[in-house]
């Protein structure tokens, strides 16, 4: 049993990773603002007494004795980071230092939830992790691409400087129960708008490319990378290795709700990625990891779950 401190718990990826890590007969600490998390996401967890919640801003220091820090707070899709950039940024720079700071007190081992963003637009296909990424500065995605790529560049110097045991997952598109309705990434934008027979928007001409993990393939991945015993540190990649282009999706997702949406076309957004695909060689040579959930019934199992969602409006 140890004790663990999950930033960003409360979140559609960080519920799923108290849930399975509670079940394995862990102590929880569940830290979350509450700004892109819920309730809901945990309520079913509250009452277990090995379960803690707490609501706490990353950018302002906490204290706890934890054995192992897993840290996913900060907002992730674009809607939501580019609410509040400033903020945005706050929390992947000035919120790293802090849980590095209780690490390094606490002698905890610490996982950074990093993403694939930080490739930006590659010019490389597939990404692998010795790729340094084409990523603009300046741009309206730089508050989370520059602010996660800064956060892995204290985790390494924590790691270089002050021995803190470190691990780095690059997490690429993940999707499955527990995404928010307002989510604004093409999972959700495209089942929700099925759901209700709107029509499904498509950004650009739909050729860029997307690979889709299902989120309990992504939570067994990210708890092999933190109980890894052969010092690997990453960064790695965890992501489905399977390419769609974002046209094809979208009619797979008409297919799969029986919708009777049209498809439309509206202009790419500023430095949206043309392509995205992840090299999992990494993952699979150190942790043993693949993912196993195929995409039609991972995105059944979401369907449902908005389906469920929209018909208690």
């Amino acid at each position: 049993m140890k004790r663990i401190l999950i930033t960003g718990g409360a979140g559609f990826i960080g519920s799923h990773l108290c849930e399975r890590l509670l079940n394995e007969g862990n102590d929880i600490i569940c830290l979350d603002n509450f700004f892109t998390g819920s309730k809901e996401n945990i309520r079913h967890l509250i009452g277990n007494n090995r379960f803690e919640l707490i609501r706490h801003d990353i950018t302002k220091e906490f204290f706890a004795e934890v054995d192992q820090i897993y840290n996913l707070a900060c907002p992730a899709s674009p809607v939501h980071y580019q609410y509040n950039p400033i903020k945005t940024i706050k929390t992947s720079v000035v919120g790293i230092m802090n849980v590095l700071g209780l690490a390094k007190r606490c002698k905890a081992i610490i996982l950074q939830a990093s993403t694939s963003e930080v490739y930006g637009d590659p010019k490389v296909h597939p990404q692998t992790e010795d790729y340094w990424g084409n990523v603009n500065p300046i741009g309206i995605r730089s508050c989370y691409d520059e602010g996660k790529r800064c956060a892995e560049t204290f985790m390494m110097d924590y790691h270089r400087q002050n021995k803190v045991d470190i691990r780095i997952v690059r997490i690429f598109n993940t999707y499955g129960p527990k995404m928010a309705l307002d989510d604004g990434r093409v999972v959700s934008n495209f089942i929700v708008q099925a759901l209700k027979n709107e029509d499904i928007t498509v950004y650009g001409d739909g050729s860029q490319t997307r690979a889709f993990c299902y989120v309990s393939d992504l939570v067994e991945g990210l708890i092999r990378m933190m109980n890894n015993e052969e010092g690997f540190i990453g960064p790695v990649n965890l992501g489905n290795p399977v390419e769609y282009t974002i046209l094809d999706f979208a009619k797979l997702i008409i297919e799969l709700t029986n919708s009777n949406s049209k498809i439309i076309f509206k202009p790419l957004p500023q430095d949206d990625p043309i392509q995205r695909l992840p090299n999992i060689e990494n993952a699979k040579s150190k942790l043993k990891w693949t993912p196993k959930v195929e995409i039609r019934d991972g995105l059944m199992k979401t369907i449902e779950y908005f389906d469920g969602i929209l018909n208690k409006k």
